[in-house]
């Protein structure tokens, strides 16, 4: 974070509509906002955090985790996905973005979660450690250079034979 005017906390009630519409201005075609919106209903969001002024202003970014069916060597893992993250234009490159997702990782590490998937541009997400080695051979829709996974506890990644990687139902909805 790169202003002292700026926190970053768990969204609340109070957050919804600022992240609407976030999330409307930045993704213009609204995919990401019904996204965000099909994985509360469904019970599938798992953390969102929200990066707002201090003095109670506007939402300027936000990122999202929601639940996955991950298994390795026929056992579940407890696992996220990492999407959506958004950032306001006018507060774009100032690290509101990698704050907001180095947080999030920090507090899903802490609450056990063991691997973190993204469908994403590697150059970006490498920088979190993100890597599509560690997400190769789960049998996933989204498998591919894009689809990069992170292991939280400690950096290692589970043992056994990589089974499935699916994420929420809300993702089969996206156009």
């Amino acid at each position: 974070m790169t202003s002292s005017a700026i926190a970053i906390h768990p969204a609340g009630p109070s957050h919804v509509a600022g992240i609407d519409a976030l999330l409307r201005g930045v993704f213009p075609r609204g995919d990401e906002a019904d996204l965000v919106r099909h994985l509360c209903i469904d019970g599938d969001m798992v953390l969102t955090l929200v990066a707002a002024e201090e003095d109670g202003g506007a939402v300027i970014g936000m990122v999202a985790f929601s639940r996955m069916a991950v298994t390795v060597g026929d056992r579940p893992v407890r696992a996220v996905a990492l999407a959506p993250v958004a950032v306001a234009a006018g507060q774009r490159r100032q690290g509101v973005a990698e704050a907001l997702v180095q947080a999030g990782l920090d507090r899903l590490e802490r609450e056990g979660i063991v691997l973190c998937f993204v469908l994403g541009e590697p150059d970006y997400y490498h920088r979190f450690g993100f890597h599509a080695d560690y997400a190769r051979h789960f049998a996933s829709p989204y498998a591919g250079d894009y689809l990069m996974a992170l292991p939280l506890q400690g950096g290692l990644m589970p043992c056994g034979v990589r089974g499935e990687a699916r994420h929420a139902e809300a993702f089969s909805r996206l156009g």
